[in-house]
């Protein structure tokens, strides 16, 4: 009988264990989808804010006041946080929250990118009251198909035109299209043998012809930037090595002589490199006390003037002697070590000062054929962007960006990559 005792002792115990388990994972689990729900109601807030600012960014750009009366396209900055502020308050106590807080990480700029929302709500656990909470934060950023524009994994995702049936970027097609009038002029017929190849049809290439030095590992091909064409015929190699740069494309690879690389677009926007005679329009933003210096470094280092003047108004508004906390200096925010790398004496000279960026940019866009990709290199550096072949992730650079293509109105140019993204950062 003591022992029959024992053993139903034992068992309203294991009973009650599993009763006390069960309710904890129950508890658990509503924390865990309460979470969960919140969670949800933060991310869908955040897109929400960031696709109503997409929607509205352009209007940022719109000059104010049109034939002397106010603009109604433009929108001021503390309006367009509003835009963002109510979708993504709407949305998330749509879905749930009570608590709503929304920031933007970026709001003092001219163009804000980034919002922030955090969501709280105070729930009932075993007569106790706790705080359930999220955050989120989405962005407007430039789009993924141009920051796969350098080495790495990525491959150009954006608008292909077509030349004798091969594809490749339309600013590529049009630079051929001169280029190959040139050529015909002079009685040498050209030939696009390959173009853009994806990555896929770069595996395939390399798996039946598998040396790295004809036939480049799949992710490792320039062919995938949009921007390489191999060239014939044979008799034309010539021609090519002697002209080919006067219409923004190089050679390669030493031992390949039909393969030239596009590196710069001479007139257009999407590139930034300046008209065939160094001059460009400057927006109307830019104050007429610096205009001459903007045009003379145009001219000088064939960068667009539009594209210098959206980076002024960038880094510094114009300001000749700004200084940020992280030590860059004058109109074009130089760091001390850029600076004297590109004989910059005094960063305070805006005169000196836009000539070096110019130079600069010159040089930035010559390495890596991309306007975002240069401007990326000017505000991390060109290490970060060699790095990971991309716009590095950082917040600030890929607002910088942003900015700047708003600026130029290439927000939703076609060569640009098609505007910007919206996505879910955090």
């Amino acid at each position: 009988m003591r022992e029959r005792g024992q053993a139903s002792v034992l068992l309203v115990g294991a009973l009650l264990s599993v009763l006390v388990g069960a309710l904890v994972l129950a508890a658990l689990a509503r924390g865990v989808g309460e979470h969960a729900a919140h969670q949800r109601a933060a991310d869908l807030a955040a897109l929400a804010g960031a696709r109503a600012m997409h929607a509205a960014y352009d209007r940022l750009f719109e000059p104010a006041v049109v034939a002397g009366r106010p603009n109604p396209r433009h929108l001021g900055v503390a309006a367009y946080r509003d835009i963002g502020e109510a979708a993504a308050s709407v949305t998330a106590r749509r879905n749930g929250a009570r608590d709503v807080r929304i920031a933007f990480p970026d709001g003092d700029s001219f163009a804000p990118v980034r919002i922030a929302v955090t969501v709280t709500a105070r729930v009932e656990r075993g007569g106790r009251s706790a705080d359930v909470g999220a955050h989120a934060e989405a962005e407007l950023a430039p789009p993924a198909s141009l920051e796969a524009l350098g080495t790495g994994e990525g491959e150009y995702r954006g608008p292909l035109a077509h030349r004798q049936g091969k594809p490749m970027r339309p600013d590529v097609a049009l630079a051929f299209d001169r280029m190959d009038r040139a050529a015909r002029a002079d009685g040498v017929p050209l030939l696009i043998v390959s173009a853009f190849r994806s990555n896929a049809e770069q595996a395939a290439l390399f798996a039946r012809h598998p040396d790295p030095k004809w036939v480049a590992p799949p992710g490792r091909s320039l062919h995938r930037l949009g921007t390489e064409l191999d060239l014939g015929p044979a008799a034309a190699y010539g021609w090519l090595a002697r002209n080919a740069r006067r219409f923004g494309f190089v050679q390669r690879y030493s031992w390949e002589p039909w393969h030239y690389g596009f590196i710069r677009a001479a007139g257009t926007r999407s590139v930034g490199f300046g008209p065939a005679d160094g001059r460009s329009a400057l927006p109307s933003f830019v104050p007429p006390r610096f205009a001459p210096a903007i045009s003379r470094a145009a001219q000088r280092w064939n960068v667009g003037a539009a594209l210098l003047a959206a980076q002024l108004y960038a880094e510094s508004n114009f300001n000749p002697f700004a200084q940020s906390p992280a030590g860059a200096q004058g109109i074009a925010q130089f760091m001390p070590a850029t600076a004297r790398a590109m004989g910059l004496r005094n960063p305070f000279d805006p005169a000196a000062a836009i000539d070096a960026q110019a130079h600069l940019m010159h040089d930035l866009l010559r390495q890596f054929g991309s306007v975002p990709l240069a401007l990326a290199a000017y505000n991390a550096g060109p290490g970060a962007v060699q790095r990971c072949g991309c716009i590095p992730p950082f917040p600030e650079t890929r607002g910088y960006v942003a900015r700047i293509l708003g600026l130029l109105g290439g927000a939703g140019d076609l060569a640009a990559g098609g505007g910007l993204d919206v996505r879910l950062v955090r």
